[in-house]
């Protein structure tokens, strides 16, 4: 029995990624960031989206990629992930957004374990979209090491 599940797909240098659909609460066009000082390099600032506060993610540098400017498809998608037993507010920026797609769940493939630099432990899963493949995320554990210098903006703001 086939379990299908949706996902947001985006866009970071020339890879798919995915996002369970149920984490997205919005996308939004690119725009500036509050700076926050002495943040982690891949916090760049703070947004407020109808009073509520999100602190902005930059996840080409989370994932080890080179920072680039902003462009016309670049979005930052405000996402509620489950942390420590509540929902926390976060924004990731992405080069572009493409689409909700859906995958089958039973076809997903676990993350090769090859060492050095990558880091499989926030793969979900990697699944494939006609010839492309799709890099699902596991957000609670992508956030779970930087949750506590997170979660201290969230609370001041």
């Amino acid at each position: 029995m086939s379990s299908v599940w949706q996902y947001l797909t985006l866009g970071l240098d020339r890879e798919t990624f995915g996002i369970d659909i149920e984490y997205v609460h919005e996308i939004l066009d690119y725009r500036e960031v509050s700076a926050l000082p002495q943040a982690p390099e891949f916090l760049i600032g703070m947004i407020d989206v109808r009073g509520q506060s999100y602190p902005v993610i930059d996840l080409r540098t989370k994932l080890g990629l080179p920072r680039v400017p902003p462009t016309p498809a670049t979005r930052i998608i405000l996402l509620n992930i489950p942390m420590e037993g509540r929902p926390m507010r976060v924004g990731f920026v992405a080069d572009r957004v493409f689409e909700v797609t859906e995958l089958d769940g039973s076809e997903l493939e676990r993350a090769p374990e090859v060492g050095g630099r990558w880091r499989s432990n926030y793969i979900a899963g990697i699944g494939r979209k006609g010839d492309a493949f799709v890099v699902v995320f596991d957000l609670p554990e992508l956030m779970s090491s930087e949750s506590s210098a997170l979660l201290a903006p969230a609370r001041a703001a």
